[in-house]
């Protein structure tokens, strides 16, 4: 679909509000896709089922296209905008059956201080106010699915504490003296064959019903989609009527709960159902694992997020199809969209185009380790993005400060400067080869880089391994500036790629993260705290060692410290902690400070969002 370009280009709110959109239906049907296999959400946007790959299961998978980048920095890189503009110029100005495969942002960034996350300029997904705002309400049926098991995790313990007698207990949880599924569930695992109240000795009863849940171990939190620094730590269980069951606990932005993480690495109802049963909530007093199928909350929890499970069905700016599911925090979580959503595009199209969060240390490590795993799907290509500025910076570019003019480093050639920085993308590259998947270098230009910096890109790049590297212009010139990176892409994934994960799954935990600190970060190693030894222990203990690593880091820098830039060496990575993910799939080790719950910034971006009464429409998004 063609669009109108205008210079300078106007805000990305203006362009997405002054877009032609198709009809979803219209773009549905042009992918393959039949009426009955669509949930319509308004004119604009649908979910989809998953029963299509069934009648597209013996269809041939297209190419899979994995775009990362280098390490962020506050002068932004456009990892999202190349995504969306590489798949405007495949389909829109090459002729291919192209899918966008995107996270759905959260609104705690969205209102802080990143903004929207839609891609931006004239390569962007719409419309733009649903993908960033509410969407079909995922992210507000994983609050609501996280936060009833954090409650049934305090009710539990409550009632356990009220009801000392193991026979009262058994019949309050089993007034009719039968089995719901999930105790039925709890009773197999336990080697008890009964299957009803009658049938149970008093000691089975106690092993049956009393989780004895130890308020120290919970890790699961409740969380909100907000950046709200307040809440990372409180106190609860303070009413009259909950004496003697205070303790302390915090919330998490919704993207890091652990049910995101499911939403985006199941690949069927019934593996969603079974992942929600296995979350490991905390242990008991003899240290053994407590999860939500043992709180009875697993089927509730799969109701709530039936619906979530189908993905969301948009379009680019040019009309060419995208699916918008899912959103764990790279940093927190794995960083990557649904493997359903992959699944399906490849059935229906040549290429599909997906995107890594944040630098590919954190995103495309565990989109290789993590997603590629469960997903049985291998890239052909990686995207590395990078800009001359961000690199300048990299290269020890003075600082920049929301809302103030750019340094002119950043906006006058600097070559020795530029040269400073690129040890950073090389670094990124070099990981990139380590799994054995081609890399195309998108240079996402900006108005006053020159031609000599864009070649020194060039150069350095193909020195160092990637296929090739290209100027991209896709924010100013939608697909049309992104078709030599097409042609690229193109040719390097005819290529045959050599896969392989960084680490087997049976090595041991440390070894794992100390692969990942020494291979992707070039740490020198891992140094433990007492409490993380303590975990990789009890997670050893429990058979939960032969799962794969997430690491919760920083995404601003290789290093722990998010201050420093560039590809640093002589550093050592901290482990303060480690925490299990058993229903998702992985285990994540916090690395030094690394929170789970964002704070606002001292001028958050939704000062300048309101709505216009006249015309109905939102204002102010970026």
């Amino acid at each position: 679909m063609p669009i109108k370009i205008t210079h300078p280009v106007p805000s990305n709110i203006e362009i997405a509000q002054a877009a032609e959109l198709r009809p979803i239906l219209d773009v549905a049907h042009e992918v393959g896709l039949h009426d009955d296999e669509l949930e319509l959400y308004g004119k604009y946007k649908a979910k989809v089922h998953l029963e299509v790959r069934d009648r597209l299961k013996n269809h041939p998978n297209g190419k899979y296209v994995d775009v990362a980048a280098i390490t962020p920095t506050p002068l932004g890189e456009g990892k999202s905008t190349t995504t969306v503009g590489l798949s405007q110029a495949l389909g829109a100005h090459r002729g291919q059956r192209v899918f966008t495969c995107i996270r759905q942002p959260s609104m705690g960034p969205t209102f802080g201080i990143k903004g929207g996350a839609a891609g931006g300029g004239y390569s962007q997904i719409v419309p733009m106010e649903d993908f960033n705002l509410h969407l079909t309400g995922d992210i507000h049926a994983i609050t609501a699915a996280n936060n009833l098991l954090a409650a049934q995790i305090d009710a539990r313990m409550l009632h356990e504490r009220a009801i000392t007698d193991d026979e009262k207990l058994a019949k309050a949880l089993c007034p009719d003296g039968t089995f719901a599924p999930s105790i039925a569930k709890r009773a197999a695992r336990l080697g008890i064959k009964a299957t009803n109240l009658s049938e149970l000795n008093a000691d089975e009863k106690r092993r049956l019903f009393r989780l004895d849940i130890d308020p120290a171990s919970v890790t699961w939190q409740r969380v909100m989609d907000t950046n709200d620094r307040m809440l990372r730590r409180i106190e609860i269980g303070l009413g009259d009527e909950e004496k003697g069951n205070e303790r302390f606990t915090g919330f998490d932005i919704t993207v890091a709960s652990e049910i995101m993480a499911i939403l985006g690495l199941a690949t069927s109802m019934p593996d969603m159902r079974e992942r929600f049963g296995n979350m490991v909530i905390g242990t008991n007093h003899q240290g053994e694992p407590v999860t939500a199928e043992d709180l009875g909350v697993a089927g509730a929890v799969t109701v709530v997020m039936k619906d979530a499970l189908m993905p969301n069905l948009m379009q680019t700016l040019e009309g060419t199809p995208a699916f918008v599911h899912a959103g764990p925090f790279a940093n927190i979580a794995h960083g990557n969209s649904s493997i359903v959503a992959d699944q399906i595009g490849l059935k229906l199209a040549d290429y599909v185009v997906t995107e890594s969060g944040f630098g590919a240390d954190i995103g495309m490590e565990k989109f290789m380790d993590i997603k590629c795993r469960y997903s049985g799907l291998i890239p052909n290509v990686v995207v590395m993005v990078t800009t001359v500025r961000a690199l300048k910076m990299h290269g020890g570019g003075p600082k920049v400060v929301a809302g103030r003019p750019l340094d002119k480093t950043y906006t006058e050639e600097n070559l020795e400067l530029l040269e400073k920085g690129l040890p950073n993308l090389l670094r990124h590259i070099e990981n990139a080869k380590k799994f054995g998947i081609p890399v195309v270098v998108a240079v996402n230009t900006f108005k006053y880089d020159t031609d000599a910096e864009v070649e020194m890109i060039r150069r350095y790049a193909e020195q160092t391994g990637a296929e090739s590297a290209h100027k991209a212009t896709h924010w100013m010139n939608g697909g049309a500036g992104a078709v030599e990176l097409a042609d690229a892409v193109m040719d390097a994934a005819k290529q045959t790629s050599n896969f392989e994960f960084l680490y087997p799954l049976d090595m041991p935990i440390k070894q794992k993260i100390e692969a990942i600190a020494r291979e992707i970060y070039r740490a020198d190693g891992v140094d433990y705290s007492p409490e993380a030894e303590e975990k990789i222990e009890l997670y050893t203990r429990n058979g939960f060692g032969d799962l794969p690593i997430c690491m919760a880091k920083t995404h601003l820098s290789f290093t722990a410290d998010a201050a420093i830039k560039g590809a640093p060496t002589g550093f050592r990575i901290p482990i303060r902690d480690i925490r299990a993910s058993v229903g998702a799939g992985f285990l994540y080790p916090l690395v030094g400070t690394m929170r789970t719950m964002p704070g606002l910034p001292t001028r958050p971006a939704f000062y300048d969002v309101d709505l216009d009464l006249k015309t109905g429409k939102v204002v102010g998004l970026f």
